[in-house]
Order: structure tokens, then C-alpha cells, then sequence
């Protein structure tokens, strides 16, 4: 698994810094191309993440270190099951070099364990490393029986990071300190809500208690029993890790009855691209000049993965050896 160490060698756009200035240009046959598997929830509630994928990938082929590679992406309709079924289908029906992932572990999570089992490597970013790793295992709930992976990579901040900046900002808040947890029954949900490895224990640590009322299933039309859990545990402040459509639903379901609670990226981090030399800013607003979209914060993460790409490809003589490219990754 990726060190913090190994980390800060990886990519530049989201704050990472590459090791070299330059990209190398991977050592590949003539005229072949280099195959990027990249599966994304095109469609389906955790479409918001992907809006900025042809975007990033039409940049990345653009750019210098993207000439000799091939981008297919594949939809996960933002489903699970569906994401290993074309992660399967990139690795054997087009013999993919290196996978590529992001957008939640549950995206992420079903495509590294099937590029795990099939020898593929793969890297992957938008999901804390905690559901990603953890979630993974044959047993989350015993640390003992762990193992570690030996194709799949994973970089982005962890459920500690998160404790830091939130509470660092709810501390310059006048509040009860009374936080309510929204968590669904998915990877990152019962994650962030895991009693000795999620948010309680650091919130704890800083002061703040937690309600949680327990997991609730995406796309869920009824919020009614977290909504009555914060009012009765009297929670100033509302958390959790919530897909777009369901934070819609409980927000408007709250303002109902009665509830109200008192970034990774941005354009404003001071970073550039190894791919085209822009700056996050200049990324941003390129990005809306081109779309006439506002910006988003997946941005630069899915502009980070190819750098990450590039880059590990650029170290290997042989693009088709596994091996080779897990050990580059590493």
C-alpha cells in the first residue's frame, strides 16, 4: 500500500509533488498504445464525481505525456456489482495495462478487489484510505486478519485528516459541541461510523460527542428517525458521508419538522499540473470556459490519476508486465 513517503512522489495537481520535473515517455512498441482502464459512475447518484471526467481525459491524451496512451472508460452506473462487472470486462476483453479508479468506495472498492484477484494493477483516489483498506478484507471488524494488497494502490487523505479540519472549524463556532452522524450502509458509511476506527473516538478526543442513529440504505425517501435522533440528542452540528439525492431528501426533511444545524481540492491550492503546466486555478477556470460549468472538487483528482499514470508508466521498459508496474507504483 502507498506510504505518505511514497505518496508525495506521486502526483501534483491536488497538492501532491512528482519526483522530476519531467514525465519520462514510456518505452512501448511502435505505434502501440499504452491501455487505461478507467471506470467511473457516469450515471446514477455518484454522477456528480465523474462531471469532470472528459474534461481531464481529453487534456491528459492531449498533453505531452498522454500521446502514447489509450483512455477506456467504462460506467459503473454508480453500482457496486456493476463496477467489477467492467472492471472484469476492461482487463479481459481489452487487456488493459493499468487500471485507474475513483469516486467512493463504492466504486473504487469492487474494481481494486477484482483487479487484485485477476494480477492487474491499479490505482485509485476519492475514497479515505480507512473504507478503502478495511473495506476490502475478509473481516473489517478483527485488524488481526488484515492482509495488504500486492496490485492495488490508493492515495487521499484518511478519517484522521477529517477529524483535524472539522473539528478545527467547529471550533472557531460557537456550538453545544452535539454532532449528528448521517452514515449509510455502504463501505464508507459504516467506515466513518465504526465505533473504534471512525469519527467517534477522535471527536471524543476533541470535545465533541457523537449521535449515531445507525446506518440508513442510499436513496432512502425517509430521514424521519435521524431527523427525531439529532433533535433529541439537541446536535448543533450535522456530519456524515452522504450521496447528493439523499442529502437533498434529509436536508428538505428536516427543514420540515423542524431541524436545523447551526474541501479537498479548490482553485485556490497553490499547485500545477504535470501534464499541462496549469495551475489549480487556471485548471478551474479552464475547465468552465470549456463546459460553462461551474468547477467542482473531483477536478483535480481525476486530473491527478493520470498524472499518477503517466508517471508510473513513464519508469517501466515493459508496459504489459504487472509486475513491473506494481513495483513502479510502489
Amino acid at each position: 500500500m502507498i506510504t505518505r513517503r511514497s505518496l508525495l512522489k506521486a502526483s501534483a495537481a491536488t497538492g501532491l509533488a512528482l519526483a522530476g520535473s519531467r514525465l519520462a515517455t514510456p518505452a512501448i512498441a511502435q505505434g502501440a498504445k499504452i491501455r487505461l482502464g478507467y471506470v467511473s459512475p457516469q450515471t446514477g447518484p455518484l454522477a456528480g464525481f465523474a462531471e469532470s471526467d472528459a474534461y481531464n481525459i481529453k487534456a491528459f491524451l492531449a498533453s505531452e505525456a498522454g500521446k502514447n496512451f489509450e483512455v477506456i472508460v467504462k460506467d459503473s452506473q454508480s453500482n457496486p456489482n456493476r463496477a467489477a462487472e467492467v472492471a472484469k470486462s476492461l482487463i479481459v476483453d481489452d487487456e488493459i495495462n493499468l487500471m485507474l479508479v475513483g469516486s467512493t468506495p463504492e466504486n473504487t472498492n469492487p474494481v481494486a478487489t477484482t483487479c487484485e484477484a485477476e494480477g492487474v494493477p491499479v490505482i485509485s483516489t476519492m475514497a479515505p484510505w480507512q473504507p478503502w483498506f478495511i473495506g476490502q478484507q475478509g473481516n473489517p471488524a478483527d485488524p488481526a486478519s488484515w492482509k495488504p494488497f500486492n496490485f492495488a494502490y490508493h492515495y487521499f487523505w484518511g478519517l484522521e485528516d477529517i477529524i483535524a479540519v472539522y473539528t478545527g472549524m467547529w471550533k472557531q463556532l460557537s456550538t453545544n459541541g452535539k454532532v449528528g452522524g448521517l452514515f449509510p450502509n455502504d463501505a464508507d458509511g459504516n467506515a466513518w461510523g465504526d465505533p473504534k476506527n471512525g469519527l467517534k473516538p477522535g471527536l471524543d478526543a476533541a470535545g465533541f460527542s457523537l449521535a449515531d442513529p445507525g446506518r440508513y440504505q442510499n436513496l432512502s425517501d425517509d430521514f424521519t428517525a435521524q431527523v427525531n435522533a439529532f433533535k433529541a440528542a439537541n446536535a448543533e452540528i450535522v456530519t456524515g458521508v452522504v450521496i447528493p439525492p439523499d442529502f437533498t431528501t434529509f436536508w428538505n426533511q428536516a427543514r420540515q419538522q423542524g431541524f436545523s444545524s447551526e474541501v479537498w481540492w479548490s482553485a485556490s491550492h497553490p499547485f500545477k499540473s504535470s501534464l499541462t503546466g496549469e495551475s489549480s486555478a487556471e485548471l478551474a477556470a479552464d475547465f468552465t470556459a470549456k463546459t460553462g460549468r461551474p468547477w467542482t472538487q473531483p477536478i483535480g483528482f481525476v486530473h491527478s490519476l493520470f498524472e499518477v499514470a503517466a508517471n508510473v508508466m513513464g519508469r517501466v521498459s515493459d508496459p504489459t508486465n504487472a509486475e513491473a508496474i506494481a513495483a513502479a507504483i510502489a
